[in-house]
């Protein structure tokens, strides 16, 4: 029986500083499940980093893909889907590439797409609770968003903006041909529940970043918020 393929995406904007630690950890993940050990196939995408994070990565043998200019994390995020797709993967998901999330998670958040319960999971820190809880502010700004989606879909998301999730073939081929550009992470479970797909929720743990710093500041949370929630209302 031919062994399903499964693919992480690793985006990345300047995490020189740990993006190959990242990598490794994922890449050498080895999932026991009933149809075999599966191993785990990795790609970075370079979203136009000033830094060496590429150089690093072709260093170490780890696979690249170097954006000539910054597309922000939706338009790296789809880069990655559109290698999935045409490459022929089976599962993909996405890890962040600056140490937040935890490879000891990947069985959980892989294991409902590998028994065909679900076809996109998302990895909540707010179901186990356990690791990094984000700070007050944003855990406020989650809250209203999970309550967003469940006005406009009926389904409840602790974790909308979680970008720890991974999906199935019929994923990659829709994430491939159309992924939202700013802050995808709700619109695109959204768009997911419209289109009927089947949704999981996991627990996962997360880490606080040890390098670098999040593209969501304080000054712009707000902004953030807006534009995610007036997204929310007009897209299908």
């Amino acid at each position: 029986m031919e062994k399903v393929r499964i693919l992480a995406i690793i985006p990345a904007y300047n995490e020189a500083n740990s993006i190959v630690d990242v990598a490794k950890s994922v890449s050498g993940c080895r999932l026991q499940t009933a149809k075999g050990v599966l191993g785990i196939d990795v790609v970075v995408i370079d979203d136009g980093s000033a830094d060496n994070t590429s150089e690093l990565c072709k260093k170490n043998g780890i696979r690249v893909v170097t954006l000539p200019n910054n597309l922000g994390i939706g338009g790296a995020v789809q880069c990655g889907y559109r290698y999935a797709f045409n490459n022929g993967y089976d599962i993909a998901f996405q890890f962040d590439g600056d140490g937040q999330h935890d490879a000891g998670s990947l069985d959980a958040l892989l294991a409902p797409i590998l028994s065909g319960e679900a076809d996109f999971v998302i990895g909540s820190r707010f179901l186990g609770m356990a690791g990094y809880q984000s700070t007050k502010l944003r855990r406020i700004g989650i809250k209203w968003l999970s309550l967003m989606i469940r006005l406009l879909t009926g389904k409840r998301i602790t974790d909308p903006t979680s970008g720890f999730r991974a999906g199935n073939a019929g994923v990659i081929k829709r994430f491939s041909s159309r992924y939202p550009r700013d802050y995808p992470e709700p619109e695109s479970a959204k768009w997911l529940l419209k289109e009927k797909f089947r949704i999981a929720e996991v627990p996962a743990t997360m880490f606080a970043r040890a390098h670098g710093r999040s593209s969501i500041s304080l000054l712009n949370g707000v902004y953030y918020m807006i534009k995610v929630s007036f997204a929310l209302l007009i897209t299908r």
